[in-house]
Formats: structure tokens, sequence, C-alpha cells
């Protein structure tokens, strides 16, 4: 599959080497309904499963549903609304941040944009995917996450205790982002995998749904066989930590618990590229919606009382890809980013 370059190289993995020659060539998918001029329908029905479950199986792209007359990855609900679905504090205003604070609308430390993807809006101008045209913006819905920060369409920004807001700054304003996990080829949080550029493969099961992340072969598994979260605290803390879903309607929500968090190394608890941060004690509940064929809405909330003083909600937009498959992306071979920009 010949992607683009600068869709692969998303941000700090630019340097590593990837081949795009040779990769698996297009091979067209009978099963995807098209328009006449042979491209996706992404407005055809949602596709369902024998039993009759949402069937969220293919390959998505990072996409965008933000606020018409703001750029890409901003917009969102609007003033207020720090919460949303499934979240806390739905429609109640927060306390504007002055300007520059973290994750306050048109800045953040550094004066850094909020945004930076697509459309040409990447960090001194450099565009990490090509500008699709954005989903209807939903008034109602929560803020919409950006690719750099988490909170950037969050009224006030996100609300950190102290112990975050220290973290967040340590690794923004002094060490400028360079312990991204990205950036070390680990890991890296719900957050920025679903705001990646590189695409990712969802394979459905009745008990079992995997997610395959082309960004440094992250690969995730969330379990739907009705056994319970476990108690924080008590299985050995994982990178991506323990996922469970259940069905409510059309909704599948997702439960995760006992991730390891900023406390284990500066490389953990990365929620966005900026670092905003998450604890040992921190539980991430995704709601799943697939509306039309095209479209998978990830409405994120995140509960971490060591980090955060309340919970708080974003949205996360992806678009259905076709006729391709995932490029093998090994971040360790051969990577050189550290070394490229002189840090080690």
């Amino acid at each position: 599959m010949n992607r683009p370059a600068s869709l692969v190289a998303a941000l700090v993995v630019v340097s590593a080497s990837v081949s795009l020659a040779a990769q698996w060539p297009k091979h067209k998918d009978p099963s995807i309904p098209r328009t006449a001029q042979g491209g996706i329908n992404y407005d055809a029905p949602t596709p369902r499963t024998a039993d009759g479950t949402i069937d969220f199986t293919g390959i998505w792209m990072r996409a965008n549903s933000g606020q018409p007359g703001r750029g890409r990855g901003r917009g969102g609900a609007g003033a207020g609304a720090p919460g949303g679905p499934g979240g806390a504090g739905a429609g109640a205003p927060a306390a504007p941040a002055a300007p520059g604070a973290p994750g306050a609308r048109g800045g953040i430390p550094g004066g850094q944009p909020t945004e930076g993807v697509g459309g040409g809006g990447g960090r001194g101008g450099v565009s990490l995917e090509p500008a699709t045209a954005p989903f209807p913006f939903d008034p109602a819905g929560p803020p919409v996450a950006t690719f750099f920060e988490a909170g950037g369409n969050i009224e006030g920004g996100l609300p950190y205790t102290p112990w975050a807001l220290a973290i967040r700054k340590q690794r923004f304003e002094v060490d400028k982002a360079k312990d991204n996990p990205d950036a070390m080829c680990f890991p890296m949080g719900f957050l920025q995998f679903h705001q990646q550029p590189q695409p990712r493969k969802i394979i459905q099961t009745k008990q079992l749904i995997i997610i395959e992340y082309e960004a440094n072969y992250g690969l995730r598994h969330i379990y739907l066989d009705g056994r319970p979260l476990p108690k924080q605290g008590d299985p050995q803390p994982w990178w991506y930590g323990y996922s469970v879903g259940r069905w409510e309607g059309d909704t599948l929500v997702v439960e995760t618990n006992n991730l390891r968090g900023a406390e284990d190394s500066a490389y953990d608890g990365w929620l966005d590229v900026n670092g905003s941060p998450y604890s040992q004690q921190a539980k991430f509940t995704e709601r799943f919606r697939r509306p039309t064929f095209g479209r998978l809405i990830i409405d994120t909330t995140v509960e971490d009382p060591k980090a955060y003083t309340k919970p708080w909600t974003v949205r996360i937009d992806q678009r259905i890809t076709a006729d391709e498959e995932l490029i093998e992306f090994i971040c360790n071979e051969n990577q050189q980013f550290r070394k490229r920009i002189k840090i080690d």
C-alpha cells in the first residue's frame, strides 16, 4: 500500500526508517458499500454481526467533527460542557484559564497551538495527514479532543491537580515533550493512539475485540465475555491496562483500569503529545458508536482522582478506509529520532 509518507511518519517518528515499497497492493473489498463513482458510501447503513450487535470491524483513520470555523482538531461542545455522555460535569461551565494555561483555548504553555493535525495545521506548518471533509458538528456532544492537547477544546483546559500540573509543566515546558512514549517507540496512551494519523484495524468477535494500531505496533484486547473489570491495584499494571466491554443498546461501553501511570517512568501515563498525565489510579470509559457505515465515534471519559479534580470527557472521530491494509511499522527498527534531534 503506497500510503503517503506524511501519513506514516506521524509526529516524532518521522525520522524512523520505514519503507513504503512492496506493501500489499490494493485489494477491492466487495463488502464495502460504494457510491456511483466507486468511492466509499460513508452514509450507508451500519453493519451488524450475526447476533445483531454493531460490527466495528474495519480499518479506521482519525477524522474530525470540529465546530465550523475552527481549525482541524478543534471544535467541540462550545462554552462549558467539559463532561458529556458518560462523564461528570456535562453542561457545567468551567472557570476560564489564564491565557497560555495548559489546554486553554488559543494556546498552551510555550505558545504552541492546541491543534496541529491535517489541513496544513501541523507544527511548523507541517501537515501530518491529508485533509478530509469533517463529519457534521454535534453541538450536544462533548468537546472534541485535539492531537497535541487532549483538553484543547475544554473551556479552562483540563482540571489538573497540583501533582499532575507539575508533571505536565515538566514534560512540556522543560523537557519539550522529548520523553513522549511515541519518541521512545513505547506504547502510547489511548487518546494519543486514537488520534494518530496512522490507521488502526478493529477485529471483532463475539467474545473479544482486538485493536491493532499501526503506530508502534500497538495491540489491545477488549473482552466481551462477561468477565468483570479487575479491582484497581490487584493485577500487575499494563501499558494498555485491562479492558472489558458491555453493550448498552447499540453503544459498546469499554472500561479500562490498572494502567501503568506517571509514577512508573518518564514514558508512562501520557494522555497526549504534550504530556497531560494520568496516574495508576486512572480509569477510562470509552463509548464506541457507529452511526453510519463510515463513521466511528469514541467518547472517552477519564476518571483519575490523583491527576484530575473531576472526571472529564472528550470525543474522538474515526473514518473508515477501504481496500488497504496496515503497514508493518516496527518503531525500534533503526530508530534514529533521539540522535537526529541531538537528545543522545
